[in-house]
C-alpha cells in the first residue's frame, strides 16, 4: 500500500500540470503570441485610419514595433487589393486638448468639391 501513493501521485502529476492553463498561468510562448497579435492589430488599425507607421509607433510606445509594422503592411496590401479607402479618425490622438479639431487623413480634402450623389428614384 505504501508504494501505491508515490505511483499514484506520479501518474496524476501531468493531469494536474495540464490544468495550469485554466488557472490563467501564461507561458512565455503565449505571452509572445498575444503581444504579436496585439501589435499586428494596432498596426492594421493605424493603416486603416490613414496614420503613418511612425505615428503608430509614437501613439503605441509599449507595443511590439515589428508586429505593428507587419500588421500595417498587411493592411496596406489588403486595402490596395480591395480598393478600400482610409477611414479618417474621428477622435483626436491622446494628449491633445478636447477642443482641438480631429486630425484629417487628407489635408487637401478641404479644397475638393464634394461629390454629388444622384437622387434616388430620379431620372
Amino acid at each position: 500500500m505504501r508504494h501505491r501513493l508515490p505511483s499514484l501521485l506520479l501518474c496524476l502529476l501531468p493531469a494536474l500540470l495540464a490544468g495550469c492553463d485554466m488557472l490563467g498561468i501564461e507561458t512565455p510562448a503565449v505571452v509572445t503570441a498575444k503581444r504579436e497579435a496585439e501589435g499586428k492589430a494596432i498596426g492594421g488599425a493605424c493603416r486603416h485610419a490613414g496614420r503613418a507607421i511612425e505615428d503608430c509607433y509614437t501613439l503605441n510606445k509599449k507595443a511590439d514595433k515589428g508586429a505593428m509594422f507587419q500588421g500595417w503592411r498587411e493592411m496596406n496590401d489588403y486595402m490596395r487589393e480591395n480598393k478600400i479607402e482610409v477611414v479618417a479618425p474621428v477622435l483626436p490622438p491622446p494628449g491633445t486638448p478636447a477642443s482641438a479639431p480631429p486630425v484629417k487623413a487628407d489635408p487637401d480634402a478641404e479644397h475638393e468639391e464634394p461629390v454629388k450623389k444622384p437622387a434616388k428614384g430620379g431620372h
